[in-house]
């Protein structure tokens, strides 16, 4: 059976950068456990698998690990695929998703995802955290990630986990946050226990990062800047309850996979 496959990065307009995603375009669904053995065998953060077309869209992400509710990059590739690749004409695209209806808007070179608000509530885990991470944020906060907040970019840049002890921790992921130096904030993304020591550009973070910053910066749109060694640029909205998360792709390769 030959699958429809392509490689987008996400959240930029230059390959090599941002985040890689796989998108693979299926007749119908497979087996779960060919879905993670695709997954597992493309190796990137994400692995987009999508049915259907126009008003009945079905989506789902796979880490190389397992299933995940809520992937922000893989539907913005996704939705990139249907309009570069599967001639996709209508302004906007909704996704039946574990995450209930997700819609992404097309605007020019920009797209524009409508996602649930997921803000983070105060945790006692500081110490937890800081032994993780090997250094001190100024406050924690959870949601279905640990929100650590700190002092300025510099600190983000420079934190090296234990992966080990991240993955002892009860959550998905970390996010580190601060200032940035030339955007309203930063971000680094770790999730072993998905099977990724850090996601290059995580847009499911930031429906926990833009209510924080949303509310401490006393603005409702912010420009965000994740500082993974590939980087990526996301342009965000806090929309009271939901959040709006933009940014732009690029096609690495189109092709088609053998199972």
């Amino acid at each position: 059976m030959h699958i429809p496959i392509y490689q987008i990065d996400a959240f930029t307009d230059e390959r090599f950068h941002g985040n890689p995603a796989a998108v693979c375009v299926l007749d119908a669904w497979l087996p779960d456990k060919m879905l993670q053995d695709i997954a597992a065998e493309n190796n990137l953060a994400e692995t987009a698998f999508v049915v259907g077309k126009s008003n009945s869209i079905e989506l789902r992400w796979f880490t190389p690990a397992l299933e995940v509710d809520l992937c922000g990059h893989a539907t913005l590739a996704t939705a990139y695929v249907f309009k570069e690749h599967l001639g996709y004409e209508p302004d906007e695209i909704s996704f039946k998703t574990k995450s209930g209806v997700l819609t992404v808007l097309y605007g020019g070179d920009m797209m524009s995802m409508i996602f649930p608000r997921r803000p983070g509530q105060p945790s006692h885990a500081i110490a937890e955290l800081a032994d993780a991470l090997g250094a001190q944020p100024q406050e924690v906060l959870k949601s279905r990630d640990f929100l650590a907040v700190f002092q300025d970019e510099a600190e983000i840049r420079s934190i090296t986990p234990n992966f080990e002890k991240v993955r002892a921790l009860d959550c998905l992921g970390i996010i580190v946050t601060a200032p940035g130096m030339n955007s309203d904030f930063v971000s680094r993304y770790f999730a072993p226990q998905a099977g990724i020591n850090e996601d290059p550009v995580t847009g499911s973070a930031h429906t926990t990062l833009i209510p924080y910053w949303s509310a401490r910066l006393r603005k409702k749109q912010l420009a965000a800047f994740q500082v993974s060694q590939r980087g990526g640029k996301l342009f965000c909205e806090d929309l009271g309850d939901k959040v709006k998360i933009s940014g732009k792709a690029v096609t690495f390769f189109a092709g088609s996979m053998i199972v």
